[in-house]
């Protein structure tokens, strides 16, 4: 592929194993997913564990494996257009980007939950209105472009400080719990075995999507595969990242679940209300601090979803799959357009959804639907990437022998073990997102209905899109031309 041939010599080699471990970070844990998860009761660390073995650990092993073989910028673009050709390359691509947009408006959104959380601290309402949401969410996604486009190792030390801060914000969270029980109080939902809460049921196994959904993007850091410094970085972040986005999701779950009032529990700012309930006196100062910590953690977070998701859309540029323009890099060797391109497509779905939609029906909760439906399209649609991912290990294996047994990570059956496991998780995970909407807006048959409209409506594009580019491919331009072509 062009693209491992001279991706290396455009963009510079910045990352250590550190801040790989921090982008990993900031792509996989969502730390309100934690908030979300205790409405499962008890059994919301039956289902963490559940996806820390079927999903999590299967999808560090095989990514480990691909990022070893294979280094190159683009991740899973890169790995399925080993293992199936050029058009599955690029359909595992899309799938796997196209979600990250949205991610750059869930970013804005989660932002102005905990600006809203912070006026209900001192009971004065903020951003009540949808346009007013709306702005502060494009406000988000123009403030990641900016970030994206600096010198990556300056932007990259400005994440790292934030990431530091966010990792505080979770221990408080956790310490919270364990201060509330010591000083005397009982535990808000009931941890006894006897009672049957600790076991998954029908009522609520539709909490193990949840999971999956809040581990997605395992892969992600190794689209900016040609930028780390030293490929050891590859198994240290998986490893170190794992441990870390495990241990600090069940940290989150019991403090929010020991401390927060039942009738509270499910709401993502019920990790602001922990640390408010669970420090007694300081609470209500630590619950503002930790607040606008997490408001500039994800500010930053939409930075790093901006600038890790643009390597895709630039490695497409370079193997002409996408217009050559996407590829052009900017003075601090940043793939700039590439960024752009995903930030103005962010901006325009927030205004649709935030500005015009409410004001043509007059109706907010419109906004509530969309946001929700689309987020549940583009989860379905990133699942998809992954059972493509946990495939991609088995072909290659078969294909590349030697360079498979050059840097084999386990034994052969661990891989088939890893890939059964992790494709029926992901499978299982799009299931639960047709049988469950995620709104009581809908019916069921409707919330279907367009989860499956836009997902079909997605792969034609990402196959309109290919054959486009194929047919303005040029095949005679040298790579030193296309090197020049995109860095002047």
């Amino acid at each position: 592929m062009r693209s491992e041939r001279i991706a290396g010599g455009i963009l510079p080699k910045v990352l250590n194993s550190f801040d790989m471990v921090v982008i990993f970070i900031a792509i996989v844990l969502w730390i309100p997913n934690a908030a979300l998860m205790t409405g499962a009761g008890p059994a919301a660390y039956i289902y963490w564990g559940l996806g820390f073995i079927t999903f999590l650990i299967p999808g560090a092993i095989v990514t480990g494996q691909l990022g070893l073989m294979f280094p190159g910028e683009g991740s899973i673009y890169v790995w399925t257009t080993k293992a199936f050709g050029n058009f599955m390359g690029f359909l595992a691509g899309f799938c796997a980007w196209w979600p990250g947009i949205l991610t750059l408006i869930i970013a804005g959104t989660t932002v102005v939950s905990l600006i809203q959380k912070l006026g209900t601290l001192f009971g004065a309402p903020l951003l009540a209105d949808s346009g007013s949401q709306g702005l502060v969410i494009i406000l988000v996604i123009t403030f990641s472009f900016l970030l994206s486009v600096l010198r990556f190792r300056v932007t990259q030390n400005l994440v790292n400080v934030i990431f530091l801060t966010y990792g505080g914000a979770i221990v408080l969270i956790g310490l919270a719990g364990v201060l509330w029980l010591v000083t005397g109080h009982h535990a808000s939902v009931n941890m006894s075995f006897q009672t049957g809460n600790w076991l998954p049921s029908t009522g609520n196994f539709t909490f193990y999507g949840t999971v999956i959904l809040a581990l997605l993007g395992i892969e992600v850091p190794l689209n900016m595969g040609v930028e780390i410094k030293d490929t050891r970085s590859i198994t240290r972040y998986l490893l170190w990242g794992s441990i870390v986005v495990m241990l600090a999701y069940l940290i989150a779950t019991f403090g929010v679940m020991v401390t927060v009032p039942l009738k509270e529990q499910g709401d993502p700012n019920a990790l602001i209300e922990a640390i408010k309930s669970g420090f007694g006196p300081i609470g209500l100062v630590l619950a503002t601090l930790i607040d606008l910590i997490l408001v500039g953690y994800f500010i930053f977070a939409a930075a790093v979803y901006n600038y890790s998701f643009a390597r895709l859309v630039f490695v497409s540029g370079l193997d002409r799959r996408l217009p050559a323009v996407m590829s052009k890099v900017n003075t601090n060797r940043v793939p700039w357009v590439a960024v752009l391109v995903q930030t103005i497509i962010g901006i325009s779905f927030t205004a649709i959804i935030f500005v015009l939609a409410p004001l043509s029906f007059k109706s907010d909760r419109l906004t509530t639907l969309m946001d929700d439906i689309l987020l549940a399209a583009m989860t379905s649609i990133w699942c998809v990437s992954m059972v493509i991912l946990f495939l991609d290990v088995l072909i290659i294996r078969r294909k590349y022998p030697p360079v498979f047994a050059r840097v084999q990570l386990a034994p052969g059956w661990v891989f088939y073990l890893c890939s059964a496991v992790g494709a029926v998780a992901s499978m299982f995970s799009i299931y639960v997102i047709f049988t469950a909407p995620w709104t009581s807006l809908v019916t069921t048959a409707m919330w279907d209905a367009w989860i499956t409209g836009i997902t079909i409506i997605s792969l034609v594009v990402a196959v309109i899109g290919f054959y486009i580019g194929r047919s303005t491919l040029k095949s005679d331009l040298s790579d030193e031309e296309i090197i020049t072509e995109v860095t002047s």
